[in-house]
């Protein structure tokens, strides 16, 4: 059986090729112009010069439609992008070796471009437009997909989806099942049909569609039935839209737009606008598994892994591991703790403590604290000291196992491990 790969970016006609070959094309003849002089090209800088503006008017124009299909609104942007790119390079073409008559048609160019713009919105408020995400009457083998630490298992069938004329994800009909690699161990899902994913999948030959399933699959891939409950969604994944606000980090993707904030730096881009302020790393795109009729999520950006259902959530970035479930969360990394209601247990960097109702046990710097029964106790020893730090860590893995099934804290577990370190603490009080 032959297979192709789909990519999210979908299916690049050749005049968007061209369109990118011709924009290369366009600066590496800017830096020879640039270099004219030390080239022995000066006899041909004019002709240089109506060489770019041509170029950049040609990969504009073949790059109408990527979107949304080719609009005589789209045309008239894109002659306005023309003329306003065509502007900066002779103003700025001045100082760099431009004859004089062509650096004098900057106003010009530029007052084109007002002109254009102007009238593209004018003219793009009459023209009727359906920008939503459709699932297409096309069906694909489906045999499974491998994204790395993420893979889908089972059979069926796969839709694309579309947004305006842009593929940007598929919904699976089939018997699926999602699998997760996570530090606490393997996450393995069967998910009920129909199944999105917003990311790069390989499908087999065309097969036949269901059309009821169409239309039951775009009846459930709207955005607002998706999203309406999520105020403050801190994943939101529609292929088109991608936000995603993880600890420590950000990541928001739009059409021409892209945002990433971390601790090192943000990185902001806008069209072929980038902007920089310190290091933050590009995640290599975004990932996003989702049950349409039921609350599961599963999305991955870059090294980070998010799993959302009704019941909890995980979040993985790299060796950190945060769960939550109701009033119940379990932090592995640096530092583990485990917190449910007025049970808490945390150790890392030197230091551990233990709370649990009024018994507090806590370990810092070779000392140990006691408080009990309304009374306070301090061991200074070593030997002590361990000890708790090895029994907290004990207990945040045997507790860790139960919490990531569902069954939540065994507090009658907790509290004899808890009475059992508070019996062996007694030997080291004088």
């Amino acid at each position: 059986m032959s297979v192709w790969n789909y990519n999210i970016t979908g299916y690049e006609s050749p005049r968007f090729k061209i369109a990118e070959y011709l924009k290369k094309f366009a600066a590496v003849l800017l830096i020879v112009w640039l270099f004219k002089g030390y080239l022995g090209l000066e006899e041909y800088n004019s002709y240089m010069v109506y060489a770019i503006i041509a170029l950049i008017f040609a990969f504009e124009l073949l790059s109408v439609g990527k979107w949304f299909g080719v609009t005589l609104t789209g045309i008239i942007f894109a002659l306005a992008k023309g003329a306003f790119w065509t502007s900066v390079f002779l103003y700025f073409g001045g100082w760099l070796g431009m004859p004089e008559d062509l650096h004098g048609l900057a106003g010009r160019a530029f007052a084109y471009s007002v002109v254009l713009a102007i009238a593209g919105l004018l003219i793009g408020k009459g023209e009727e437009r359906h920008f939503q995400w459709k699932v297409e009457k096309k069906a694909y083998e489906f045999n499974g997909a491998d994204f790395g630490d993420v893979k889908l298992e089972g059979t069926g069938k796969a839709y694309p989806v579309k947004f305006g004329r842009k593929r940007i994800g598929w919904v699976i009909d089939g018997n699926v099942t999602v699998e997760a690699e996570t530090p606490l161990g393997k996450i393995r899902k069967a998910l009920s049909s129909p199944v999105a994913v917003w990311g790069e999948l390989k499908v087999g030959k065309k097969t036949n569609a269901d059309e009821g399933f169409v239309e039951t699959a775009n009846s459930l891939i709207n955005p607002d039935r998706l999203y309406k409950k999520a105020k403050g969604e801190r994943v939101v994944d529609l292929g088109v839209i991608k936000v995603y606000e993880g600890e420590d980090f950000e990541y928001v993707k739009l059409p021409f737009i892209e945002v990433i904030d971390t601790p090192h730096g943000e990185r902001v881009r806008v069209g072929p606008i980038h902007i920089h302020d310190g290091i933050a790393e590009r995640p290599g795109g975004m990932l996003t598994i989702r049950e349409l009729r039921n609350g599961f999520q599963l999305t991955k950006v870059g090294e980070r892994l998010k799993v959302q259902t009704d019941e909890y959530s995980i979040e993985v970035d790299g060796e950190r591991v945060i769960y939550r479930s109701g009033n119940e969360s379990l932090s592995l990394g640096e530092t583990v703790s485990l917190r449910s209601g007025d049970v808490s247990v945390s150790v890392g960097r030197g230091r551990a403590k233990i709370r649990i109702e009024d018994v507090v046990i806590s370990a810092r710097d070779g000392t140990v604290r006691i408080r009990t029964g309304g009374k306070a106790y301090t061991i200074e020893n070593g030997d002590a000291y361990r000890l708790v730090v090895r029994k907290a860590k004990e207990i945040v893995e045997e507790q860790s196992a139960e919490l990531i099934e569902g069954l939540g804290i065994d507090r009658t577990l907790l509290n004899r491990r808890v009475k059992e370190l508070l019996d062996e603490l007694t030997s080291y009080l004088g």
